[in-house]
């Protein structure tokens, strides 16, 4: 009896062992990392990558307590060409993206809005409209095959060409380079021909003179040294000729399948002040790059309220083009526009 009964007690305490042996694996299973793949198409060291998305990355692996890493795959490293960059994150090559929305054009037809002639004020104000507006009209929609962690706009585009461009006449048979669907359209309508390309590519098609110019903003132009294979760049005052819409995306799955705190974690550094964050981030850094065109000695034309308005009142042409083109679509274009422009006005009227 007796060694029966140390025998029942012996596989007593083995369940429990057991038992507990396994909630410690359930407990070690929750605290595991979780390492996500940040793909995007700059170098390493473009401001974008280097004061928004590595920011980003290790604010949010501070918040998890390390729980999640995150690793940064610049220039593509992953594979394949930026205008991928969306399939990617929905098909799971990359666990999060940082992709220009128009590089697929026509596919997120609501983004185009922001992208307007003279629409935007400033990328902090207008970031803040473009994550409103999407989180009204595109979550649902444009974007339901991803899960959106931010959506900004650069600073003011600007024109850098070999020869000096003043009037909408000098875009006359220039080669230029547009980032979306709709500044190609805009700089079609106004004499050029657009050539388009990702924007890595830029460097080698000016110097080879597959393009005579390109518009960008200053940010941008520094990392792809622009200021060195051009002389000339277009500036529009307090206005904007353009800009563009970004989308900083995460795989659907992926985010479902987090711990409730690790998405909270994820959430917490999401949505409108992150969005505008990043737009004034970006645009902070317009600066150091006009500096350095300005000690090459490059030409920086500064067009007047007056030389301004012909390029506005040229560039009409566009946004009513636009507006029937969304009408047609059934998206109804002139809600879309009223409403980005009022929800622009609203927070530049803020800042």
């Amino acid at each position: 009896m007796n060694f029966m009964r140390r025998n029942l007690l012996a596989l007593a305490g083995a369940a429990g062992l057991s038992a507990l042996a396994a909630g410690l694996g359930a407990t070690q299973a929750q605290a595991q990392e979780v390492t996500l793949r940040m793909h995007q198409f700059l170098p390493q060291q473009a401001n974008v990558p280097k004061y928004v998305l590595d920011v980003w990355a290790a604010k949010v692996e501070a918040e998890s307590d390390g729980r999640i890493k995150i690793q940064h795959f610049p220039s593509m490293q992953l594979g394949g060409k930026p205008p991928e960059l969306i399939d990617q994150v929905i098909d799971g090559v990359a666990d999060i993206v940082w992709t220009v929305a128009g590089y697929t054009p026509g596919r997120f037809p609501r983004t185009e809005v922001f992208e307007l002639p003279f629409m935007m004020t400033n990328a902090e104000a207008t970031s803040k409209a473009y994550w409103e507006l999407a989180e009204k009209e595109m979550l649902d929609q444009d974007f339901k095959d991803f899960h959106v962690i931010g959506v900004w706009v650069h600073g003011p585009g600007l024109i850098h060409s070999k020869e000096p461009i003043k009037t909408v006449a000098d875009l006359n048979g220039v080669k230029l380079r547009a980032p979306t669907r709709v500044t190609n359209m805009m700089f079609s309508s106004l004499g050029a021909t657009p050539v388009g390309m990702p924007v890595p590519a830029v460097p080698e098609a000016l110097s080879k003179g597959v393009i005579d110019a390109t518009v960008i903003p200053w940010e941008v132009a520094g990392i792809l040294k622009v200021p060195e294979l051009v002389s000339s760049h277009t500036e529009f005052g307090d206005a904007s000729l353009y800009t563009t819409s970004f989308i900083f995306a995460m795989n659907k799955d992926k985010y479902e399948s987090l711990p409730d705190d690790l998405k909270a974690v994820v959430d917490a550094n999401s949505g409108l002040e992150f969005s505008a964050l990043a737009g004034k981030t970006m645009a902070e850094y317009d600066a150091p790059t006009r500096k350095v065109a300005v000690d090459r000695g490059n030409n920086i034309i500064e067009l007047t309220a007056d030389e301004v308005q012909e390029w506005r009142d040229a560039s009409k042409g566009t946004t009513d083009a636009w507006v029937k083109e969304m009408d047609e679509k059934g998206l109804n274009g002139t809600a879309l526009l009223e409403e980005a422009s009022a929800l622009i006005a609203k927070h530049t009227e803020g800042n």
